[in-house]
């Protein structure tokens, strides 16, 4: 934790402002139960004007320090707080919690999907909305005094993590960051790197789980623990049960040793030993069989974790199949009134489409799934009845265990490994902490219980120190982009751009004297503007003085930057390869050599376009790619540009045919040419455009029944509505890049073409925004 000395709150209202406890101690009079040492701590330099990292394990209770924030907020006047989650779901969810708490005018939700309120006091968004506000220097920045950044180690995830960087980077210094992360093995360096870029920043660290957490496995015989006492009983920690070795074949008669658990006895790669006969393996535990000894072992409520949205279907039906019932008939009644308010508001089609009947008669039994293939709606049930304790086991794919609230007394962990899009790995030990680290919440379990199923993979040492292993750390995923390139320079000059990525955590984490240095360096670019203004104000000696101190920094500053280009550089190098890329194709302008680099028309509109496909979108926009699409046709065409096919080999498509398939056709060579660009620059590349959902985006755009794109897509009908909203998402930024080229004075030739191609997308949204898919965008 930092030792720097705590700040006197300026901003707190009220007539015992005076007391240096006053809010803090009001906030807690509210709650139904004190404040931990962490929490109480978090809170105190939040209150001293202070910003925090707050880093502890999940249901631990961080969020409490979180709503002190928009306690505090609410106290000073004329201020206001964004509340930012990594997904929808959990946004929806605060919002509600929120509303519940401080009325629904003084809250207000913005996800992509709904824009509800946004000028409200406090508001709950996703990241990547707040991100887009700070690029556009939104007005709804003005007097907002807190950011909280929850799950803020998102920052490590490969594909979204790099938006996290650019709010702490860019967002004005007198905003309060509260960022809550679990507990993560690099925290104090984390916090270092927020302190160092954004000043009066503590780190506050908690290793205790106020609910202890027992590690379990389930075997064919009985749920046995992991960890064991001297007198063998179960233990939060210890040594391993020795029955487990012994059923891996590394206890008595087993070899021991990694050969033991391997290859000997019983381990993976059991099958033969070499010369004798097939050895037995061990049966496979069924889904009612788990069922059935969480509720004899009294661990119900519990979340399954199936890493495959179908696995999680079946477990449902191999349920209902076994006959696993886990409801009372009083529960019953109430699953089916909460079940039936969303099924009445169905059409009867759509009820028969979604099968809501096997689904309901699901729910009575206590048993449901929860992954992105279903509904929102449908998610939004089950986590009610779950959260009410009607539902007793929910099979979920590991996106549950991202914050949402369902409070579990066990997680169960079928296997311990998944398939990571391209093959099988096994779990890491951050993602095992986060699965199990749902079981047992505060205030509601007096402990949680963590279990993995058995099966001949499993390896009894890999599975202690899985278990052992309580952190993780955080690693920057952070790279320049063509959107963040012109994003940046629309704002900063180029060298200040330059600059400001030096000061990223990739390059933290890479050197961190660099990120010191480059600080030293903004702050010397700031103090030379002083210089050269006070030299143009100035006349005579004084001018002259000025002028000798402007020169004498400009050489600090250049052997400065020299300095920090030849440690390591390497976010920054990628900067300039991204702008050289983009003065090549005419987004930008000037020259790096002398830094006047500017935004040229078609770069404000690159400037709206977020996403890997960001220039490719740009191009086809700039260059008339799509000309002879009607909106049937840009519908599909935004569907092929957004949409990822959840595997590798799948068969290209050619979508709809006709014009599409002629202006896809374009997309593609325009595509290839990009490709060879950015290996010419040394530049990560998109993946390929893929029409795989293009026909069916074009059909359900000129009216067809769910029914009837659900089969020819083949999807579930969640990802049919994902992928409808990634795809309103992008029709959605065209329609905005169009509005930016018109009102711009040097793209006049093309304000015709753009005008009508910006209402040809604004129609095509109309057009497939409608049925399940505008309902699930409503909720």
């Amino acid at each position: 934790m930092n030792d720097a000395p705590s700040l006197p709150d300026a901003g707190v209202a009220g007539p015992e402002a005076g007391a240096a406890d006053t809010a803090l101690a009001h906030f807690e009079s509210r709650l139904e139960y004190p404040l931990d040492p962490f929490q109480r701590n978090a809170c105190e330099r939040l209150e001293a004007g202070r910003s925090v990292l707050v880093a502890a394990p999940t249901g631990s209770g961080k969020t409490t320090v979180a709503e002190f924030a928009v306690y505090l907020a609410r106290r000073e006047r004329n201020t206001k707080i964004f509340y930012t989650t990594p997904i929808k779901a959990l946004s929806n969810q605060k919002f509600h919690e929120l509303c519940a708490e401080y009325g629904e005018d003084e809250v207000g939700l913005l996800t992509g999907d709904v824009n509800l309120r946004g000028d409200a006091p406090i508001v709950v968004m996703t990241t990547e909305v707040l991100r887009n506000m700070i690029y556009a220097d939104s007005k709804t920045l003005t007097d907002l005094a807190f950011v909280v950044l929850d799950e803020v180690h998102f920052l490590g995830d490969r594909f979204r993590g790099a938006v996290w960087e650019e709010i702490i980077l860019h967002l004005p210094r007198t905003v309060r960051l509260v960022s809550l992360s679990a507990t993560v093995s690099n925290a104090e360096e984390f916090g270092d790197w927020m302190h160092a870029v954004r000043g009066e920043t503590d780190v506050v660290l908690s290793e205790h789980r106020p609910v202890p957490l027992y590690q379990h496995v389930l075997t064919t015989k009985a749920l046995m623990p992991l960890f064991v006492d001297r007198e063998g009983e179960l233990a939060r920690a210890g040594k391993v049960n020795p029955e487990l070795w012994m059923l891996s074949g590394r206890g008595r008669g087993g070899r021991g040793g990694r050969d033991g658990g391997r290859d000997g006895g019983g381990g993976r790669d059991r099958g033969r030993s070499r010369g004798g006969p097939p050895q037995r393996r061990t049966r496979r535990i069924s889904r009612g069989d788990i069922a059935r000894a969480l509720d004899e072992t009294q661990l119900l409520p519990a979340i399954v974790f199936i890493f495959s949205r179908n696995g999680c279907d079946q477990a449902v039906r191999q349920c209902m199949f076994e006959g696993i019932t886990l409801t009372t008939r009083e529960e019953r009644e109430e699953i089916r009134r909460v079940a039936f308010k969303l099924v009445d508001s169905l059409s009867e089609e759509d009820r028969r489409v979604l099968e809501t009947r096997e689904w309901i008669a699901g729910l009575e039994r206590g048993v449901a799934a929860h992954h992105a293939g279903l509904l929102p709606a449908f998610k939004a049930v089950v986590e009610e009845l779950f959260q009410r304790r009607l539902v007793k086991l929910v099979f979920a794919t590991e996106t549950l265990a991202l914050g949402i609230n369902m409070p579990a007394r066990a997680v169960v962990i079928e296997r311990l490994d998944k398939f990571n899009g391209e093959q099988r790995v096994p779990l890491t030990s951050g993602e095992f902490t986060q699965l199990t680290g749902r079981a047992g919440r505060r205030g509601i379990d007096v402990e949680g219980h963590s279990v993995v199923v058995w099966s001949d993979a499993v390896d009894v040492e890999e599975l202690s120190q899985l278990a052992g292993t309580r952190s993780f750390p955080v690693k920057s995923t952070f790279r320049p982009t063509a959107n963040m390139a012109v994003n940046l320079l629309q704002r900063l000059s180029y060298t200040q751009a330059r600059d400001a990525l030096e000061l990223s955590f990739a390059q933290f984490q890479a050197d961190r004297a660099v990120v010191d240095q480059a600080r030293e360096l903004q702050s010397a670019q700031s103090s030379l503007k002083g210089y050269e203004k006070a030299a143009a104000r100035a006349q005579g000696s004084d001018k002259k003085r000025w002028e000798d101190r402007a020169r004498k920094l400009r050489r600090q500053l250049e052997r400065g930057r020299r300095q920090v280009a030849n440690r390591t550089g390497t976010i920054a190098r990628t900067f300039e390869r991204v702008v050289e890329e983009l003065l090549e194709l005419g987004y930008l302008s000037g020259d790096t050599r002398d830094g006047g680099v500017e935004v040229a028309p078609y770069g404000e509109m690159l400037r709206r376009i977020y996403g890997e496909r960001d220039l490719l979108i740009a191009e086809c926009l700039r260059h008339d790619l799509w000309r002879g699409l009607d909106a049937n046709g840009l519908a599909a065409m935004c569907c092929a540009l957004s949409y990822e096919p959840r595997r590798d080999d799948e068969a290209v498509d050619r979508g709809p045919g006709g014009k599409f398939g002629q202006a896809f056709d374009r997309v593609l060579d325009r595509w290839v040419a990009l490709d060879d660009l950015a290996e010419h620059y040394r530049l990560p590349r998109a993946d390929m455009p893929h029409a795989g959902l293009a026909a069916t985006m074009y059909d359900w755009s000129k009216g067809a029944t769910l029914e009837r794109v659900l089969e020819s897509s083949g999807l579930g009908a969640g990802d049919f509505v994902r992928w409808t909203k990634q795809t309103i998402d992008l029709l959605d930024q065209v329609s905005q890049a169009c509005d930016v080229a018109i009102a711009h004075p040097d793209l006049s030739d093309d304000a015709v073409r753009l005008g009508v191609l910006g209402a040809l997308a604004r129609d095509a949204k109309r057009s497939i925004r409608r049925g399940i898919v505008e309902a699930s965008s409503s909720s």
